[in-house]
């Protein structure tokens, strides 16, 4: 971290980007300690001010995290935060629901046109598709699918079984973070296959959310359809 680029961007952008660089290059990696503002401000040869700034702005897209008393670090995707942040479901009562898989399996395959299209692919480009069902006290409440490109997770299909949060694992081992995710739902009845794999009848209710998570450099990366029996769960949302 030594030199800034474009140089039309205020100041703070540029030690921001500069920074952030750092983080998907690896040379910051998650859990790393970040220069104090004054060393950052040295560094850069800008003010103390335009190097908080640029530190805030990281943190309030998530990349980096304070420590009152300790410094900044390069955020660490953890399985506790991974599920708050990105498992929706609730029970009746408010608490969090947490499915755990009852089935997984794991392919790799030709991309679709549309998912070659959401993951920047090449035509019939290489994907991973990474196929659950999702139980809460061994009754099916979800089945999902979730694509990667291929050539970002080497080797994914001989990890043998996948964690529950699969977040922490794209980070940890492949060095891909997830900041952000879009989901769009809608309410459908259940096509055969889906019926089949939650042990409903074919046209019964289930909610379909397709998701898209993208890493720090806004690409999408996981292209996940997920279909639920929401008759004992809900699907929470909290507005600001």
């Amino acid at each position: 971290m030594s030199s800034l680029s474009e140089p039309a961007l205020p100041l703070y952008q540029r030690v921001h980007d500069a920074v952030m660089a750092c983080i998907v290059s690896g040379d910051l990696a998650p859990g790393a300690m970040l220069p104090s503002e004054f060393d950052l401000a040295a560094q850069y040869s800008v003010s103390q001010g335009t190097a908080r700034k640029a530190i805030s702005k990281l943190e309030q897209s998530g990349l980096v995290e304070r420590h009152q008393g300790k410094g900044t670090f390069v955020a660490t995707t953890t399985p506790e935060t991974s599920l708050f942040h990105f498992f929706r479901l609730r029970h009746d009562d408010g608490s969090q629901a947490i499915p755990q898989p009852l089935s997984e399996s794991v392919r790799r395959r030709a991309a679709n046109a549309k998912e070659a299209q959401v993951l920047g692919l090449q035509s019939r480009g290489a994907v991973f598709e990474i196929a659950r069902v999702r139980c809460i006290k061994e009754t099916p409440v979800c089945y999902e699918t979730s694509v990667l490109n291929a050539d970002l997770f080497p080797g994914l299909k001989d990890r043998g079984s996948l964690p529950n949060a699969l977040y922490p694992l794209y980070q940890r081992s492949y060095g891909v973070t997830i900041v952000r995710a879009d989901e769009q739902l809608r309410a459908l009845e259940a096509t055969s296959s889906v019926a089949n794999m939650l042990a409903v009848d074919e046209g019964a209710p289930v909610l379909e959310v397709e998701r898209r998570a993208f890493d720090i450099v806004g690409r999408v990366v996981e292209l996940r359809f997920s279909f639920y029996l929401t008759s004992q769960i809900h699907y929470s949302v909290s507005l600001k």
